[in-house]
């Protein structure tokens, strides 16, 4: 007998790279589909880094579904090319929104998810039950929309970590809020000429936002400080030549140049409690042992992000209680423990929440973690709707190489230096 939820719609939470991949991959296998977006067009959060020139070339951000998808009308940029935000949205996700346009809902915040007439607590039938999906629509009422499956592909820009090192904002960080940026800035802004920026962070995005005001030109800043809670810049920096992405390895030999040239003013085992007001409008920076950063024009908050949870609070989740990324890759992924990159290939096993049909993927799938690529989506959503396609032997087939970064040890320690390189046993990596 057929199920009474096989004609509803594969819901798709967020149309960005991943959400439309994965919406994408579900109407290629003839699987009804339909993704809810809060904003009014495709890959909105993209656009705000638009200007950001990525380390992954072309080759590595399309996937071969959504080239079927889009069709002979489209050409595949060259392969080699490192695109911008910019360039990806307009030349990729823009023409894949407008193939996909009769199967997207705009202006659709999701506010919850839950097995209908189900809340959290209860058991009885709740695996018959379909999906329901709660959203605002752009006049203040809240729509409810029934699905078979759902796919949570709303990533975690949204919600940018705050300055402080104990996970929470500090004193004074609301109040001098317009002097905080969550963004990397944009080397043709002529706003950040002259001034004196601390950039607060240790991933590729403090390392980009380094490059970008370090630059040479009428609108490079001042004084730049690089502001760290570990005790070297050395593991930020990268693997140099032993990273196997080119660019991204480039971006940490730019950065140590510029430390080396006094560009960058590196500030070691900073963790900051206090952002405070200092003369003539600046702001400065106090750590928790009492040390001062002042004269600070602008401070980049570029510590990371975590996901927005709250409207799956009445499905029931296995999520790892550190890193909040599902429990079946939280190991492989944990920074305290390894920042290599040597991540086994997962699919729809690691990521089927113990609501069945419900799914994390995308940067969100990473919880806390960092190191998230574009080509790891790719293969999480191929395998979450070949799954839903009831092609068992697609899904389970998982091929994935992740390129190494060619950094050894892991962040647990903020006052450690690197420690042994990681390798892979048994499929998962480990330090």
């Amino acid at each position: 007998m057929q199920s009474p939820t096989a004609d509803l719609p594969v819901i798709v939470l967020g149309a960005g790279p991943i959400g439309l991949t994965c919406a994408a991959e579900l109407r290629g296998r003839d699987q009804a589909v339909l993704v809810l977006e809060k904003s009014d067009r495709v890959a909105e959060s993209v656009r705000q880094w638009g200007h950001v020139r990525m380390f992954s070339p072309w080759s590595e951000l399309v996937s071969a579904a959504v080239a079927r998808q889009l069709g002979s009308d489209w050409t595949m940029p060259k392969e080699s090319v490192y695109p911008t935000g910019r360039q990806w949205v307009s030349d990729y996700l823009e023409p894949l929104g407008q193939a996909l346009s009769p199967w997207i809902r705009f202006d659709r915040r999701v506010v919850g998810v839950a097995r209908l007439d189900r809340d959290l607590v209860v058991e009885s039938g709740r695996s018959e039950q379909p999906y329901v999906v709660h959203t605002y629509r752009p006049d203040g009422t809240i729509e409810r929309v029934l699905a078979r499956a759902v796919v949570d592909a709303t990533g975690t820009w949204q919600r940018p970590n705050p300055l402080g090192s104990e996970g929470y904002p500090v004193t004074g960080e609301n109040y001098h809020a317009d002097q905080i940026v969550h963004t990397m800035p944009d080397p043709t802004d002529a706003t950040w000429s002259g001034q004196k920026v601390a950039v607060l962070g240790s991933g590729a995005s403090a390392l980009t936002s380094l490059v970008a005001l370090t630059r040479q030109g009428p609108n490079a800043s001042a004084s730049v400080l690089w502001v760290l809670r570990r005790g070297s810049a050395d593991q930020a920096l990268g693997g140099g030549e032993n990273d196997e992405l080119p660019a991204r390895a480039a971006l940490g030999d730019k950065v140590r140049r510029a430390v080396a040239d006094g560009r960058i003013t590196v500030v070691t085992r900073f963790r900051a409690a206090e952002v405070r007001s200092g003369s003539a409008g600046t702001v400065g920076l106090v750590s928790s042992n009492g040390e001062v950063v002042e004269g600070l024009d602008r401070i980049v908050c570029a510590t990371g992000f975590r996901p927005d949870l709250s409207f799956l609070s009445e499905v029931r989740l296995d999520l790892d209680h550190q890193l909040e990324a599902p429990a079946g890759i939280a190991g492989d992924i944990d920074p305290n423990w390894h920042s290599c990159g040597s991540v086994p290939a997962h699919g729809y096993q690691a990521l089927e929440q113990p609501d069945m049909g419900l799914f994390i993927a995308g940067i969100k799938s990473y919880g806390r973690a960092p190191s998230f690529l574009a080509m790891i989506g790719f293969e999480q959503v191929r395998s979450i709707a070949a799954y839903l396609a009831g092609d068992l032997q697609a899904a389970r087939s998982l091929q994935l190489d992740v390129p190494e970064t060619g950094v050894c040890g892991g962040s647990g320690d903020f006052d450690a230096q690197s420690g042994p390189c990681c390798s892979t046993s048994d499929g998962k990596a480990i330090a």
